[in-house]
């Protein structure tokens, strides 16, 4: 494998990234990704307005009609970037391949958290704070329909979700819990003298990756700086999300790529970075509600 500046990833690297994000991503656990333009793209959600139409012999036809609702969908650049020392440039290729899987695994795992935190509340992963570039494009913004949660009874929290969503007549695919969440359904027992536990699959903290039939998966992302407990709704059809085509790695030997004040020369580093272009739209943010804590009084 040769490396030079602004060499992308081999297709097996590019693969066993998706693939690590994929794992660790709630919203790519949940809903599949389609590839995006790197110049944005525009999605269409098709609605037919009324019921079919009974039409009795010889009598006149009515419009049903159609609406459509346009979405552009523009990928976002995100980077993660290390500092390594200039040994690695005389390495011999089987360790220099070893240090890029490497930066591979860790860059996959800051990625996929990434990916929940600006889908889930529009911010900065690094920072923390809402982010510009985001907008109002995340779900905290864009679904209004949510539930207080109440503390012992949170699988009627969840009742009580799903029937806002099929009230606004759309559907529940599946559901992000954040781990306290999870827990106090795990503690929920029968109310007779059996005290079996209703969901014996949550005990110890396990992540089933479905419950009651629906697909769930357990991340800290959900509440990570919000309010936020539980996100239901049409991860299948509601939401779409994807990389841009070329996911490049760049390898820097001069300068002062990460604005620290040191340059590389002068400390014998080389720098390593990664850029990946991430897109996502919520089609229908009547088909998702949230979990959250009530507002102190």
């Amino acid at each position: 494998m040769a490396l030079s500046k602004e060499k992308n990833f081999e297709p097996q690297l590019v693969s066993d990234l998706i693939t690590k994000v994929k794992g660790k991503s709630s919203v790519a656990a949940l809903s599949k990704q389609a590839p995006i333009a790197f110049n944005g793209q525009k999605e269409f959600t098709f609605t037919m307005d009324k019921d079919i139409d009974i039409v009795a012999e010889n009598g006149k036809k009515t419009e049903g009609g159609v609406s459509i609702a346009p979405l552009t969908i523009v990928p976002i650049k995100v980077e993660y970037g290390a500092r390594v020392s200039d040994e690695f440039m005389y390495a011999a290729d089987e360790e220099k391949i070893d240090i890029l899987k490497s930066f591979n695994d860790g860059y996959a795992k800051k990625l996929a958290r990434g990916l929940d935190l600006m889908i889930f509340h529009g911010i900065n992963p690094r920072t923390k704070e809402a982010s510009a570039v985001i907008g109002d494009n995340h779900l905290d913004k864009k679904v209004t329909q949510t539930v207080d949660f109440t503390t012992g009874n949170p699988d009627q929290n969840v009742e009580t979700a799903v029937s806002l969503i099929q009230g606004a007549e759309g559907t529940v695919s599946g559901m992000i819990m954040d781990p306290a969440f999870s827990a106090e359904l795990a503690q929920m027992r029968t109310a007779d003298d059996n005290n079996v536990r209703l969901f014996p699959e949550l005990a110890w903290g396990a992540n089933p990756g479905s419950i009651n039939g629906l697909t769930t998966d357990i991340n800290n992302t959900v509440s990570s700086g919000t309010n936020d407990l539980a996100i239901l709704g049409d991860f299948t059809n509601g939401f779409k999300w994807g990389y841009a085509k070329q996911i490049p790695l760049e390898i820097i030997k001069y300068g002062d790529p990460d604005n620290s004040g040191f340059d590389l020369k002068g400390y014998n580093q080389v720098y390593l970075r990664s850029e990946t272009y991430l897109g996502w739209g919520i089609m229908d943010a009547n088909s998702f509600a949230r979990i959250v804590k009530p507002a102190e009084a």
